[in-house]
């Protein structure tokens, strides 16, 4: 059966000569694998370009639940992208989120929520200015994690200043674990939780090792909480490249 769904494309094989394997969060499906034969072909009719990492395409799709790779009939663009794919920092970015939706999709559950969510986030990044871009891993991060049932509740006062991050909230004393933010770093995400759209961001004064501190804490979140998370091959990179 055919169905028309949107899909932001995670991870590209190539396939043979002139195929590929894509990995797609779809709107309709979850996380999918789809086979599309012919698309490396040489020259100006070569269509691999649509299924480069982050890409948002509206496609027409074979699904059929008891297999695990499916085939796209038609695809096109469902938005152009005007800067991700050529701007380092704003690409850098763009791959450590997709990354991030790698390391938490693991099952292929329709959630239209998360992937409209996911779209957006997108879209606004690839409009972005200099200080949302640099902002908007953090964004990215501290709201994925509520579609996961991990919501960090923003408790935070004078009292409850320190970021239990086992627990996912704010508290009054250090915790007899090491899993926590001092206090200056907890303002931050505080203030971080409370941005509802990312254009807010720039009202958000961080320099670049405030960036890195959080950052890596929210890695350690999502840590422990996410089964195998491990470590995300994109942070030393969106290190170098965040401005200061």
């Amino acid at each position: 059966m055919v169905h028309t769904t949107k899909g932001i494309v995670l991870r590209t094989i190539k396939y043979g000569e002139t195929s590929v394997v894509v990995n797609i969060f779809t709107e309709l499906f979850g996380i999918q694998s789809y086979l599309v034969n012919g698309v490396r072909s040489a020259g100006k009719t070569s269509k691999a370009n649509f299924f480069q990492h982050a890409s948002i395409l509206e496609m027409e799709v074979y699904h059929n639940e008891l297999k695990n790779l499916q085939r796209i009939k038609e695809f096109k663009w469902g938005y152009l992208y005007k800067n991700i794919l050529s701007d380092v920092t704003k690409n850098s970015v763009a791959l450590y989120m997709v990354e991030l939706l790698q390391k938490c999709l693991k099952q292929p559950e329709n959630n239209i929520d998360l992937f409209q969510f996911t779209e957006d986030a997108f879209i606004q990044l690839d409009i972005a200015d200099d200080t949302v871009t640099a902002n908007f891993p953090l964004y990215f991060c501290l709201h994925l994690c509520h579609f996961f049932g991990l919501k960090l509740e923003d408790d935070y006062s004078e009292k409850n200043s320190i970021l239990d991050l086992q627990e996912g909230r704010f508290v009054k004393l250090i915790p007899s674990h090491p899993h926590f933010l001092e206090e200056d770093h907890s303002y931050y995400i505080s203030q971080l939780l409370k941005v509802q759209h990312p254009g807010e961001l720039t009202e958000i004064k961080l320099n670049k090792l405030i960036r890195k501190d959080m950052l890596l804490a929210l890695q350690h979140f999502y840590g422990l909480h996410f089964h195998d998370f491990g470590t995300m091959k994109t942070l030393p990179i969106l290190h170098e490249v965040l401005s200061a």
